[in-house]
């Protein structure tokens, strides 16, 4: 088991920076402001030979009675529950406060393993500057740099001296574990991202809180379901251009646009009391453009009636048009309705987003498409069809070879994406179909 490393601390400490610093990644947002992070973010680490999972937190209020700050001390305290190691990081340059104090008073009834760090002190001198932090009664104090990198690598040796760790065996298998299917859950602000990714884990893993934009990172969180291993992403909403009003959420549209882009299969949840709005159809679009694998599924539709449902159901079919391949599902994330046939469809939308076409069967396929319909003469050209092979995986791509195919109309590239799916059953995927016109070496010598 890898050991894992909780940050802990106030609001705009520096934990994110940390967080990236130590993951070797740009994975958290980072910005000068207080309160960026909300959910539990985890990340993978390495020093050596040693592997370790970074959490990142937001920042901790004990106290707090009410609203998203309530919340975000559940997913901190939940954060302390799982960690081997507790890093509390203060800041050296604004010095001690009356939050710190409750925070170490927090962690030491706790009894867990704790490093105190005060981070941002790049260029202060080790001593009376850090003096006060010794008034939390948690140790030593660590003066790093997160920003800067300095006092890194002493940090994690120090972390993970207490666990005892043996120095692990290179395992020849370990390259051949099955990879995880990695989920993005998008759609717009509010529609029950958080509240359905909760639900799948059984525990209140992400902050889920009746106000808009309250996942503001991309939060990968691992999952296994069937013995299929899964990395499920929790975006955050994408809004209107137009309603992008603060840099934070220029920032959370970055990570949400990067989240679709890596995922293997998006699953795109609309509001059935809210209806497919234009911003729906955008972030649909999007997706399509990614050449993403995609699911639909309609959440709140208990919270509608029979004539809401009819007419949710007909502009789908409208403003969706574009997405007729994807199966689409009627779901309640709150009230646990019709989450099993979903796990379905997405298991089902990678398989076809990655499934293996062979060329002898394509250009069967192409073969028999050409003998039921040809392509219509354009001028004095008809394009000639000769074979096919498949030129990519998710999305899939099947390259067509022939002559003058740059005359092969819209239409006919339709039919036959109608005829390549029937066969491989490809559901839930964008399929592009690319055509390449031989060169006629003996153009160029009649002139």
């Amino acid at each position: 088991m890898k050991p894992v490393i909780a940050l802990v601390g106030r609001p705009n400490v520096g934990k994110s920076t940390l967080f990236n610093r130590l993951t070797k990644s740009r994975d958290a947002i980072v910005a000068d402001f207080a309160g960026l992070t909300r959910d539990r973010h985890y990340g993978q680490g390495r020093q050596g030979k040693h592997e370790y999972i970074v959490i990142d937190t937001g920042g901790f209020e004990p106290d707090a009675s009410s609203g998203i700050f309530k919340e975000m001390a559940k997913q901190t305290q939940q954060a302390v529950a799982e960690a081997d190691v507790v890093i509390f990081v203060v800041d050296a340059r604004s010095g001690l406060s009356a939050q710190d104090h409750d925070i170490a008073k927090y962690l030491r009834r706790l009894g867990k393993p704790c490093m105190l760090v005060a981070n941002k002190a790049e260029g202060m001198q080790e001593g009376a500057q850090l003096t006060e932090f010794y008034e939390l009664g948690l140790g030593e104090v660590l003066p790093v740099s997160a920003a800067h990198g300095q006092g890194m690598r002493g940090l994690v040796e120090l972390a993970l001296a207490p666990l005892n760790l043996v120095e692990p065996e290179d395992d020849p298998l370990a390259d051949l574990e099955q990879k995880p299917i990695r989920l993005a859950v998008a759609g717009r602000p509010n529609v029950g991202k958080s509240t359905l990714i909760n639900t799948w884990l059984g525990e209140e893993r992400l902050v889920a809180f009746d106000m808009p934009g309250t996942t503001r990172d991309a939060i990968s969180v691992p999952f296994e379901r069937a013995g299929q291993k899964f990395e499920l992403v929790d975006t955050a909403g994408l809004r209107r251009k137009g309603r992008v009003f603060e840099a934070i959420e220029k920032f959370s549209v970055v990570k949400t646009l990067q989240a679709i882009e890596t995922a293997n299969v998006v699953l795109l949840l609309i509001d059935a009391t809210q209806g497919v709005t234009d911003q729906d159809a955008h972030i649909a679009g999007f997706i399509l453009e990614s050449g993403r694998a995609v699911v639909l599924a309609v959440n709140k539709w208990d919270a509608v009636d029979d004539y809401q449902r009819q007419m949710l159901e007909r502009s789908i079919e409208t403003r969706l048009s574009f997405l007729k391949f994807a199966p689409m599902h009627f779901i309640s994330a709150q009230k646990r309705q019709g989450l099993g046939p979903l796990w379905n469809s997405i298991v089902q939308a990678h398989k076809a987003a990655t499934c293996k076409m062979p060329t002898p069967v394509l250009t069967r396929l192409l073969m028999e498409a050409v003998q039921f319909q040809t392509p219509k003469k354009v001028g004095m050209y008809r394009p000639k069809m000769r074979y096919a092979h498949q030129g990519g995986m998710n999305p899939p791509v099947i390259v067509i070879h022939g002559n003058s195919l740059e005359h092969v109309t819209e239409a006919y590239k339709r039919f036959l994406e109608g005829r390549f799916r029937k066969e491989f059953n490809l559901v839930g995927t964008p399929l592009r179909i690319e055509m390449k016109t031989s060169h006629n070496p003996f153009a160029e010598k009649d002139k």
